[in-house]
């Protein structure tokens, strides 16, 4: 076996180490993307801690039967454990395991013949639900017993319900003051109630989700649980069927709970009353009732997202009640009024917005193949690692995987049915069970799903948390797919879309030039489905579920693990416990047996889901915070962690025009079109193919691992020796992880650069809750490493013109890192003084004398030999077709910022924003003020405290931004603020709450901070506050870079405070560059944020505490005595040369 591999050492320490195949980067599990954290529900005591540490495993007790067999299959033991025989169990401590697991078989035993016999029953799905109120309670009394009703009997007794339903109760509770915050595990059955019940409507299971809704407003002590968004799914989905009766029960039991109808329940009743043609005197009654509840018939149309069929039944509804009403007439296209976008919006004024290279017929022909892909939700591609010699050995293998993965299939989809049956009956005696969201995709597409994870599942396994939480994402979002394929979503989207691109094609005009997002809007809207994201605790449950189909049904035959083994099947994923990051964890492992079978088989292809490819064709603009980017899956405008929704509300209650300046920047940065440096791929691949090289980042292979100078210790070895030699074994291990992880890296980078060679794509764009932009793609998009930027070029080149050969060659003076200090000119003659090491470089860029490889950033180096060379060789370098991305990079941006702000001329000179002969830095200026150089930790508090006292104005604004973010949330409040460019703000710092997600092989708890429910973490929230701030502040100018930049026909990207263009561009680049800076800094950008802030947090309506009443009259005054400004003439800003180089 090729596989390193230990058995012996540290516990848990022992892994194989080979893969094949595509292979994840092994997060630390503990957190979800750094927010959530995975933890044991039961402790041990010390006694139990030290034998399970002997063992290797935590809390053996506790592990299913199923695990005993996956253990006893393995041939060698994978931790430190002394030998024990699985099938007779040692005694003492192991009679007790026996003795518990046996009594968990007779207990799985009997349940599942509890299961089966109440799946061969019939169950009655209740209609009629037990209502409290006696008042209400008669409305729906059924005739005598025994004598049967006409239709027309019972219409009339539910439109009396109906009508003695809509007044307003005594009881009743209006909504906005039934919210209160409630215990994490309420909130939790409470989120999987509501997803329980969206997912019937979605699945067309109306008849359970009521039958479930029934069952708990029966029981008054389960009906606390349910809320009024519970109710009006429900009444919803009746109202798509036109099904009254069942919609007037819903009604009365929401009513029976003490709940106001909002907005959503009258639409809910009005739509199914338009779908049955009623009788006018309920609708008016309806619409009578809904008047003084406070909302107008004009906001059913305005305030609601409803699709174009619900609002059709809507309106005859309400015209059959009201014949003069007509709908609200639609507004002039709103205008952004903001004065840093006023030029943008102008309708005045010469405009020369670039356009794509591609011609219509070309750019309809990627948006088909674009639909393709997007609709098969997966991409295959194939790998760049070096295909193995076809021996016998690696065709049996592939032959023998071929035929397990057709027995799973088989078996997963037995056991899926098996599962769902299981979950039916369990959903028909009232439990909200997984059984909808099991019904969301077809079997056969669940089956898909889960054998493509089996594929890419790493060989050192992924914990569950995060298996769950990627599975529950992928059902999701197959879902919302799935959602527009039913619909005529596609066929509006084609012809939208092929409009669309006369705007952007090289060979088509428009009436008049505008912003795409504009112009898309002026084609008509485009209904999306909207569906409201599952929270974190659904994704984890459903996905934990999928977790365990795939654990109980995936088996393969002992023999593959042992020559002389048996054939009885063993599973080939095994659930362990391991410690990273000192958390114990659930790990879901593949057998070592089928690692070795997928590595000696080679599988020369790698999947990704649609969402993490490039795409074909240009994104959809951004319109809304729910609509862009890619063609049918979903992606958030504002990245957050998965189940948070604190930002997509702020954002929705955004005025449509205050987005627009960030909406117009994210789709004008997705709209560049790239492509791949072939020449360079071809270089980097005979590296990575070899054995790699970590001083260019490539990363080396597996086979490069350090491994452990002796593996075992001889008979007697002292205590001392082991603990050694454990610690030898974990160093390693550590090492070739992370090795593993960076090879994979490259691996998914390389193969996605080789299948996108010769091919035009595109990035689209989204930002963080402080505003700054990312491309949606993560494995391969220009904010990578010096690799992964230099594989990367515009798709269209421009002529480099008079300039650009000088922009060329100092570009790549400022790659090598050699002249930082030096003047613009001193660096041209630099690199003409260099020009025989230049062409080396890129004639004999492995043979030669490799100059480009001693750069700080080598790869992007050899990328500017190779164009400089081309360009100088050609027979006219003005006229040379460039198509190298040019940077210009911000000095020390974030204190730019900060001195721009307090007019601090002492800092500003510091950064580069007044005009001066050689680039400042503001961090050697420091150090020559400083004699002391021996403690490193020493110098740096040297260093900051000299920071201070030259940013004398920026210390105080830092100190303001501080005390202000300190008291807002000592006061109960997360601070929030608005950018200048009207994005909202929320920093999502709050204190922990443990959530569990119980039940199966593990249980999952993982901490959230995320919640806006719960109490702000003060000193995150004070702390965060002064960058963050800064931060919003950066991405606004590079949004008003971006947006002036395309008014002047540029290609414009950026990698926050980096901005990259054409080389024979990068002139106007810098002159919009520096307009942008001075404008921004000349709004009044503190007095902005301390009137917003007192206004939200000094005037709030809530009653406070004596206490909070102190904290907010202190507020008040911090906020009022704002940070004393210098005397620095922004103007200066526009004369520096080195602001931006």
């Amino acid at each position: 076996m090729s596989a390193l591999r230990w058995t012996r050492g540290a516990a848990g320490l022992g892994r194989a180490l080979s893969s094949s195949g595509r292979r994840r980067p092994t997060s630390e599990e503990g957190t979800l993307s750094g927010l959530c954290s995975s933890r044991r529900s039961s402790a041990a005591s010390p006694r139990e801690q030290d034998a399970q540490k002997e063992w290797g495993h935590a809390e053996l007790l506790e592990v299913l039967e199923a695990r005993v067999r996956q253990l006893q299959a393995e041939s060698r033991s994978e931790v430190m454990m002394k030998k024990v025989q699985m099938d007779r169990p040692p005694k003492g401590r192991s009679s007790r395991w026996a003795q518990k697991l046996e009594a968990e078989k007779q207990m799985k035993q009997k349940r599942q013949e509890f299961l089966d016999m109440q799946q061969k029953q019939t169950h009655t799905l209740h209609t009629e639900p037990r209502i409290w109120s006696k008042k209400l309670a008669n409305c729906l009394q059924p005739s005598k017993k025994g004598a049967a009703r006409s239709s027309e009997e019972e219409e009339r007794r539910l439109t009396r319900a109906l009508q003695a339903a809509l007044p307003k109760l005594g009881s009743c509770t209006p909504a906005s003051t039934k919210a209160v915050v409630v215990e994490p595990n309420i909130l939790l059955l409470q989120q999987r109630f509501l997803a329980f019940f969206e997912c019937c409507a979605c699945t067309g299971n109306m008849a359970l989700a009521h039958h479930v809704l029934v069952t708990h407003h029966s029981k008054y002590d389960k009906q606390q649980l349910l809320t009024l968004d519970m109710y009006n799914t429900v009444m919803l989905g009746w109202a798509r069927q036109g099904s009254f009766k069942e919609l007037v029960y819903v009604f009365v039991m929401l009513k029976d709970a003490g709940l106001s109808p909002d907005l959503w329940s009258y639409a809910a009743a009005l739509q199914c009353m338009g779908r049955r043609d009623q009788d006018v005197r309920i609708i008016q009654r309806c619409l009578k009732e809904m008047v003084e509840a406070g909302f107008q018939p004009q906001q059913l149309f305005t305030d609601l997202g409803l699709a174009g069929d619900e609002r059709a039944v809507l309106l005859r509804a309400v015209v059959k009640a009201e014949p003069a009403f007509s709908l609200p007439p639609q507004a002039p296209d709103p205008v952004n009024t903001s004065t840093l976008l006023k030029e943008v919006y102008a309708k005045k004024g010469p405009k020369s917005y670039p356009k794509l290279h591609l011609p219509l017929e070309t750019l309809r022909d990627l948006f088909d193949e674009q639909l393709r892909v997007e609709l098969s939700t997966s991409v295959s591609i194939p790998s760049v690692e070096k295909a193995p010699v076809m021996t016998k050995e690696v065709t049996e293998a592939r032959k023998t995987l071929k035929t397990l993965r057709e027995q799973w299939e088989r078996e997963l989809l037995r056991v899926l049915q098996q599962t769902k049956a299981t979950m039916a009956c369990q959903a028909h005696e009232g439990q909200p069970t997984l059984y909808p969201f099991l019904c969301l995709l077809s079997e056969e597409e669940f089956v898909s799903m889960l054998m493509q994870v089996l594929k890419v599942l790493p060989a050192q396994g992924e914990p569950l948390l995060h298996l769950a939480h990627d599975l529950g994402l992928r059902v999701l979002n197959r879902h919302l797919v799935k959602q527009k394929q039913v619909t005529n979503h596609l066929q509006k989207l084609g012809q939208q879309y092929s409009k669309y691109l006369r705007l952007l094609a090289s060979d088509t005009q428009v009436e008049a030039p505008c912003l795409p997002r504009e112009y898309w809007e002026s084609l008509g809207p485009l209904e999306t489905p909207l569906q409201q994201p599952w929270s974190l605790p659904v994704l984890l449950h459903l996905g934990k579920q999928l977790a365990e189909l795939l654990v109980q049904a995936v088996q393969m035959p002992r023999s593959l693990a042992t020559p002389q083994g048996s054939c009885r099947l063993i599973p080939v994923l095994y659930h362990v416990y391991s410690f990273r990051s000192y958390r114990q964890i659930g790990i879901l492992k593949p057998h070592p047996a089928f690692t070795q079978l997928l590595e000696t088989a080679a599988e020369p292809t790698l999947t990704f889901e649609t969402t993490e490819v490039p795409m074909l064709c240009p994104p959809l603009p951004w319109t809304s915070p729910h609509a862009g980017a890619y063609l049918l899956s979903s992606t958030k405008l504002m990245r957050a962690m998965e189940g948070t929704t604190q930002h997509q509300h702020l954002l929705e209650r955004c005025a449509p025009t205050q987005l627009h300046g960030a909406l117009d920047a994210l789709t004008q940065l997705g709209n560049c079109a790239w492509r791949v440096n072939g020449r360079l791929l071809d270089l980097v691949l005979q590296l990575f193919r070899d054995k790699g090289c970590a001083r260019l980042g490539v990363p080396p292979p597996r086979s490069e691992a350090p491994r452990p100078a002796q593996q075992q210790l001889p008979p007697g070895s002292s205590p001392l020796q082991k603990a050694e030699l454990r610690k030898e074994l974990a160093r390693c291990l550590k090492a070739a992880r992370e090795m593993h992880s960076l090879r994979s890296e490259a691996l998914y980078r390389l193969s996605l650069a080789q299948h996108l060679r010769n091919r035009v794509f595109w990035l689209p764009h989204n930002m963080d809750f402080r505003g700054r932009t990312y491309p949606c793609p993560p494995y391969f998009n220009h904010l990578g490493s010096d690799l992964a930027r230099a594989l990367l070029e515009f798709a269209e080149g421009r002529p480099l013109g008079p300039h650009g050969l000088d922009w060329l060659k100092i570009h790549l003076v400022n790659m090598t890192g050699l002249r930082k200090c030096d003047s613009l000119s001193m660096r041209l003659a630099f690199a003409d003084e260099v020009m025989e090491e230049i062409l080396d470089s890129a004639d004999n860029p492995m043979t030669g004398r490799k100059w480009w490889m001693e750069a700080d950033e080598p790869w992007q180096t050899l990328a500017c030999c190779m164009e400089v060379a081309q360009a100088v060789r050609s027979p006219d370098p003005t006229a040379y077709i460039s198509h190298l991305p040019i940077h210009q990079d911000g000095s020390c941006n974030g204190l730019q910022h900060y001195a721009a702000l307090g007019r601090d001329s002492a800092g500003a000179a510091s950064v580069n924003l007044m005009p001066s002969d050689l680039p400042q830095d503001v961090y050697r200026e420091v150090a020559a003020q400083e004699f002391v150089w021996e403690a490193s930790h020493y110098l740096v508090r040297l260093v900051f405290k000299s920071l201070q006292e030259m940013f004398s104005s920026t210390r105080a604004i830092q100190h303001w931004l501080t005390e202000s973010a300190n008291l807002i949330s000592h006061a109960g409040w997360p601070v929030e603020w608005v950018t200048p460019l009207g994005i909202p703000i929320i920093q999502p710092y709050h204190r922990e709450a443990k959530v569990q997600v119980k039940g199966g092989i593990q249980s999952l708890t993982f901490t959230s901070s995320m919640d806006i429910s719960q109490k702000p973490n003060t000193l995150k929230q004070k702390n965060g506050f002064p960058p963050n701030f800064i931060h919003s502040l950066d991405s606004s100018h590079m949004m008003l870079t971006a947006l002036y930049c395309y008014g002047r026909g540029l290609t414009f990207v950026s990698v926050h405070d980096c901005f990259w263009t054409h080389a024979a561009d990068i002139p106007v680049m810098n002159e919009v560059c520096r307009e942008q800076f001075v404008r921004l800094h000349s709004q009044p950008i503190l007095e902005d944020l301390a009137k917003f802030l007192e206004k939200r947090f000094c005037s709030a309506s809530r009653s406070l505490k004596p206490s909070e009443r102190i904290l907010v009259a202190k507020l008040q005054e911090t906020l009022r005595s704002l940070p004393e400004t210098g005397t620095f003439d922004l103007e200066q800003v526009m004369r520096s040369t080195y602001f931006f180089s």
